[in-house]
């Protein structure tokens, strides 16, 4: 009972804080971006818990409870990702715009607004639903609570935390369940390695393939789950609107630097605790509390209720059990948000009321994240497991969005007849492999391709298309894209005009 009680205390304060915060909600953007005021300290906090979402806690810890550290090529994926966003996040802050497809309507048009759009209520919503199905999972294992129950409560909170205060609530928050989450899991990783006998137990129970670059796999395996969080991380419109939220440029870059290194640490030692914890709980002959693979998602927060049988203390687990809820709840909170943000600016903003006052417009987006909600549960009954669920989102995202993304900041030449192409190719490339999927899957139990490998010919056929046609029509004005780069432009004129003083 006491693993209820702490669950439901620690929710209790990130609700006390949103509602707190819902009273400093003044205008439309403080609900969207925290009137472009975070720290550098609260953004890295956000930016890690935000991606450090039941993808990492439930699907990476059970690929890597099944197949061993080759897990990590999915993990570096994300890491490549935000090395490659540090040199970007500048320019983002510098746009000072509120969402991605405001971006993408400033390269190209409105129809990539709308498409884009599209893309990340598709994209979010399915990330969104698959934090219900992990708070599910919690409440099972503390409560007793039927799972499906279990994920109503948890969208409840959620959907309200949203709600309540928007953005400025998330980075509020978000700087105390990062420092839960990275404290919880370095103190774990090494008492449960020894506790369970440490490098000798592994190797005499453990798969050789379990310390191997690929493990049983190959290397076409490996790029299956490297390039979806790569591609997701590239184009993933959290980040863009949490650096719209940063106080200034150098703010929105120093973030990332502490970003990368907080990631690396946290899903390495998330991988590691999975695989020391899965050996053991694995192994009937060792436990009472067995867990079979088809399980193994659940394995971090199986080791967080069942802490002393891996030689983790009572605290410690509670420790875990938290870290676990604050991930939940976090990326659950932004996934949310951004969707919700995208209708309200994008399409309500842009299309139907252009004149809306700013409360107006935070009622309806409010009205959106409740909505969004309801969809996002909806779209969770339509799969199996959570690693299917994120790959698809991460691939809908990484084909749909992030080639036409990079090519407004990173390549003059790109036309808007090219953008546009290549976020209606990537989208409509992965909807209709996932559909078919869905029809073949429940009358033939098969797949025309799986979850992981959709990302290969979604962005192919994407980048393609951007190149392609982009190369075909006449060049864009110089005053569509100026303002990527007037940074640049401006240091090249003083140069010009140094020079020739001299």
């Amino acid at each position: 009972m006491i693993y209820l009680w702490i669950v439901l205390g620690y929710l209790a304060i990130l609700m006390g804080i949103s509602i707190f915060k819902s009273f400093a909600i003044k205008n439309q953007s403080d609900f969207m971006v925290a009137g472009r005021s975070v720290s550098t300290t609260k953004l890295v906090g956000t930016l890690l818990c935000t991606w450090m979402g039941s993808g990492s806690l439930l699907a990476g810890a059970g690929l890597a409870a099944n197949v061993g550290f080759s897990e990590l090529w999915m993990a570096a994926g994300a890491w490549i990702g935000i090395i490659i966003v540090f040199f970007l996040a500048g320019r983002v802050r510098r746009i000072a715009e509120f969402t991605v497809p405001d971006i993408l309507e400033l390269r190209y048009n409105k129809y990539a607004r709308i498409l884009g759009t599209i893309v990340i209520i598709i994209a979010y919503t399915t990330i969104v639903g698959y934090q219900f199905r992990a708070g599910g999972f919690v409440l099972d294992l503390v409560a007793g609570i039927p799972e499906w129950q279990g994920v109503i409560l948890t969208a409840g909170f959620i959907v309200l935390f949203t709600a309540f205060a928007g953005m400025m609530s998330i980075v509020s928050v978000d700087i105390i369940n990062g420092a839960v989450i990275t404290v919880a899991v370095i103190i774990a990783v090494p008492l449960v390695f020894f506790n369970i006998g440490g490098t000798e137990y592994l190797t005499e129970t453990l798969d050789p393939s379990y310390f191997t670059v690929f493990g049983d796999n190959n290397f076409f395996w490996a790029m299956g789950i490297f390039l979806p969080p790569l591609f997701l991380l590239l184009g993933e419109s959290n980040m863009y609107q949490k650096f719209f939220s940063a106080k200034n440029e150098k703010s929105a870059k120093n973030s990332v630097l502490w970003w990368v290194s907080g990631t690396i640490v946290v899903e390495t030692a998330l991988a590691s605790l999975a695989i020391f914890a899965f050996s053991y709980f694995n192994n009937p002959e060792l436990t009472n509390t067995f867990l079979s693979s088809s399980d193994s998602e659940r394995i971090i927060l199986h080791t967080a209720r069942y802490s002393t049988e891996v030689g983790l203390p009572v605290w410690a687990g509670l420790l875990l059990f938290c870290a676990s809820v604050a991930i939940i709840t976090s990326t659950g909170n932004s996934f949310l948000l951004t969707p919700s943000t995208n209708i309200t600016r994008d399409i309500y903003q842009r299309f139907i009321n252009p004149n809306a006052e700013s409360k107006k417009i935070i009622i309806f987006q409010r009205i959106m994240v409740v909505l969004l909600g309801f969809l996002a549960y909806l779209i969770l009954t339509q799969f199996q497991t959570i690693l299917a669920m994120a790959l698809t989102a991460y691939t809908m995202v990484g084909a749909g969005l992030t080639p036409a993304l990079l090519a407004a900041f990173l390549w003059k030449r790109v036309t808007v007849a090219g953008g546009v192409a290549s976020i209606a190719t990537g989208m409509g490339v992965t909807l209709i492999v996932t559909i078919a999927n869905s029809i073949l899957t429940n009358l033939y139990g098969t797949q025309l391709l799986n979850e992981q490998y959709i990302i290969l010919p979604a962005a192919t056929a994407s980048i393609l298309v951007l190149i392609i046609v982009s190369l075909s029509t006449p060049r864009d004005p110089k005053t569509k894209y100026e303002r990527f780069y007037t940074k640049d432009a401006s240091l090249a004129k003083a140069m010009k005009e140094v020079k020739s003083s001299d």
